[in-house]
């Protein structure tokens, strides 16, 4: 496989350099137009028809830093993220989470990998809701992790990375369709997270599941999305996923659940199937959420203990 490494540090470090009416499109140039297939398969246009039109840097802008931002100003952060040593390790993380998939015999459709790491923009509520870092792996071959970095979350970073990839992997066996359901999306994060545990150890658990009690789980979570597993359409599973906090941010109407619901709902349904099953991550990261759902009708029922 053929992983290949976007350095944003030195495109930060361009853009700084740039006089300002020059730093939208040398961003949209250098940071976005590398991940243009990624953009074409969502169907988001690279480049407005109108002015302030939506496009790839409305969605850049909602958590990450806007080229205008780009400023001597942000030099403590991008020293954080701009030794090769870092980046190095981080290409290492990537293959070893790859390679987890075809030591297993499982042959991986794509060969190449595109990453790199955005900085957030401190204002951002969605970063704030996950602690200063995320990322985003359903694209086949792409790969990027968002982050406010610090020595918190770049202790993370490998995880979060490993989370992304399991997503990456899943995503070249589990064709997109628009009859994808909340079911397919808890099951995806589930395996994520799980994945990045098997890894990392449940010490570098993500936020979307370690800031939930068991009781918010199991008497609030678990009844509302037991009831809507079968729904399809993104505008109606987002808020069942994600939670009321970042519904509200898209003016969408809430459902009743606590931040990131459908990930530690997710989490600790995969974990269950994993030990009823006696199966590996690795064999069910491929698997179809009908198949894992059907085995685990019990865990909507059952208290579950968490894992901390």
């Amino acid at each position: 496989m053929n992983i290949n490494i976007l350095r944003s540090d030195k495109i930060y470090r361009e853009i700084i350099a740039c006089p300002p009416k020059e730093k939208t499109e040398l961003y949209r140039q250098k940071m976005l137009a590398p991940y243009m297939k990624k953009w074409e398969i969502q169907q988001i246009p690279f480049r407005a028809k109108e002015e302030n039109g939506f496009d790839v840097m409305t969605i850049n802008n909602m958590a990450h830093l806007a080229p205008e931002m780009i400023t001597p100003q942000i030099e403590p952060e991008l020293k954080l993220i701009s030794s090769d040593k870092l980046w190095g390790e981080l290409k290492q993380a990537m293959e070893y989470s790859l390679n987890q998939f075809t030591k297993h015999g499982i042959n991986l459709p794509v060969s190449n990998y595109l990453f790199t790491v955005l900085l957030g923009d401190p204002d951002s509520e969605i970063l704030r809701l996950s602690e200063g870092y995320s990322g985003e792996g359903g694209i086949p071959g792409y790969i990027f992790l968002s982050l406010l970095p610090n020595e918190y979350t770049l202790k993370r970073l490998k995880p979060a990375l490993a989370h992304e990839c399991n997503h990456n992997v899943r995503y070249q066996f589990i064709k997109w369709n628009d009859k994808i359901n909340l079911g397919e999306l808890i099951v995806s994060e589930g395996l994520a997270e799980n994945f990045a545990t098997y890894l990392y150890g449940e010490d570098l658990i993500g936020p979307w599941v370690s800031k939930t009690d068991a009781n918010t789980l199991n008497h609030v979570i678990k009844p509302i999305l037991r009831e809507h597993l079968g729904i399809t359409g993104l505008q109606q599973i987002m808020p069942y996923l994600y939670g009321d906090e970042i519904t509200k941010l898209q003016g969408l109407p809430t459902v009743g659940v606590p931040h990131s619901a459908g990930y530690v709902c997710g989490y600790y349904l995969v974990k269950y199937y994993l030990q009823k099953t006696g199966k590996s991550i690795v064999e069910a990261t491929t698997l179809p959420a009908d198949e894992i759902l059907s085995e685990v009708k019990e865990y909507w029922d059952e208290e579950t203990v968490l894992y901390r």
